[in-house]
């Protein structure tokens, strides 16, 4: 009887961890680019009473083990990484990256420290940095200097040969020139308006009408991105199962396509978690059954005395 009133603890004390992470994929709901969490249970050690027997010659057969399990545990608490459906918001800054992959940021300007993520609503501080509403750095590849020109970018050595930088989308930009009479001189332009494609490729056009490739968003994949660890604020970062981070550009083999205008909502579906929530508020009273029992079994063995 003690063996069921500890396992009835343990039932009590697993589906409370269930419900916790229920109640967090709920409160997410509207959380963009949340991915849901999932408990999953395991027996635990059993205590064996009699152990198997194979048949004998004599013609006897063979007899099962006989065992008493001891509870139940969290086996394993899973990230659900399937996309979530994508919400336009018609906003510049906005993205969603459809198919594999995730944004790279980092609390410095060069990568040192990055983070990944799959919220793609970022914003322009005042000097014309992107970032993301914590303020950390958007990564990507910026072209090297002279090769800003749309039409020069399209012939040179791709973007992602170089080193991971920050993004910028400033305000106006200095490019060198030759007049007609081929002296080089240097003008200072004004954005206009920029856009990005799918391949996250940032192109402004400035006051002289010409379109300008100010560099490209990188996209990050892992071998496997449920062991990504989450680091709060819709961030995650690479842990011991994650495998090495696989940084390039998307809309290529293997990574998915920036959308501009939309955000990847949550993937938690609503009726799977209340259903859930009740299976588990089931299993939690079913649990407080047992401990309630074996407690007036006890009381009827301690009766005995009298």
């Amino acid at each position: 009887m003690l063996r069921s009133l500890y396992a009835g603890v343990s039932g009590m004390r697993n589906n409370q961890t269930k419900m916790d992470v229920i109640g967090n994929n709920i409160a997410n709901v509207n959380t963009t680019g949340f991915k849901s969490g999932r408990v999953k249970f395991q027996d635990m050690l059993s205590q064996t009473l009699a152990s198997a027997q194979s048949p004998t010659n004599g013609g006897l057969g063979g007899v099962n083990a006989q065992q008493i399990g001891l509870g139940v545990k969290v086996g394993a608490i899973d990230t659900i990484m399937t996309e979530g459906a994508l919400q336009p918001t018609n906003r510049d800054l906005d993205f969603a990256i459809e198919g594999n992959g995730f944004f790279v940021l980092s609390q410095d300007t060069q990568g040192d420290m990055k983070f990944y993520t799959r919220d793609g609503a970022f914003y322009r501080d005042y000097s014309g940095n992107l970032v993301n509403a914590g303020g950390y750095n958007v990564m990507g590849y910026v072209p090297p200097t002279g090769q800003m020109l749309l039409s020069d970018a399209a012939t040179s050595a791709p973007l992602s040969d170089g080193p991971l930088s920050s993004m910028s989308i400033k305000q106006s930009i200095t490019v060198d020139k030759i007049d007609a009479d081929g002296n080089p001189y240097t003008e200072t332009l004004s954005l206009e308006t920029f856009s990005i494609d799918g391949s996250g490729q940032i192109i402004g056009v400035f006051s002289d009408g010409n379109p300008y490739l100010l560099g490209q968003l990188a996209v990050a994949k892992f071998d496997n991105e449920e062991g990504l660890e989450k680091a709060g604020n819709n961030n995650y970062r690479a842990s011991n199962n994650s495998g090495q981070e696989q940084i390039f550009t998307a809309n290529t083999s293997g990574y998915g396509i920036i959308r501009q205008g939309v955000i990847e909502m949550s993937n938690v579906d609503l009726a799977n978690e209340f259903t859930e929530m009740i299976v588990t508020s089931r299993s939690y009273q079913a649990n407080s059954r047992t401990i309630t029992t074996s407690d007036e079994m006890l009381q009827e063995l301690i009766n005995l005395k009298r």
